[in-house]
């Protein structure tokens, strides 16, 4: 279901899950490793299962000059699937979402929807669901 180039974005508060979800789909994949957030680095890089997958977390994201001195536009080459938490601390520097993950808290366990924004998405949404 996942397809290099691949953009989603993960929207929700502090503790909705959107780094378990990464983690959960790491070792879905078969990653074997410890999977950490990246709230302090800003980017993990894994390789597994033939994917290069990127986990962004924005939380900390600052400004547009860090961004481009941490080289992030080249993670978005079209090969990489890139995953970010808090994309919305980089408006108009992250591509386009493929997928918009969305986490609600419930008063008992949490609600996620996503959303589908491109081709490839909808391509990568319909092989999940079948």
């Amino acid at each position: 279901m996942l397809k290099p180039g691949l953009v989603v974005y993960l929207h929700g508060d502090l503790g909705a899950g959107k780094t378990t979800l990464v983690r959960a789909l790491l070792h879905a994949l078969g990653h074997v490793g410890r999977v950490k957030s990246p709230t302090y680095t800003l980017v993990e890089p894994y390789q597994v299962n033939g994917l290069n997958l990127r986990h962004f977390d924005l939380y900390r994201f600052q400004d547009e000059n860090e961004w481009e001195a941490a080289g992030f536009r080249d993670e978005f080459d079209g090969r990489n699937v890139c995953l970010v938490e808090w994309p919305e601390q980089a408006q108009g520097l992250v591509p386009q979402a493929d997928w918009d993950i969305r986490f609600r808290i419930l008063p008992e366990g949490r609600n996620i929807e996503i959303h589908a924004n491109s081709l490839m998405g909808k391509e990568c949404l319909t092989a999940l669901q079948n």
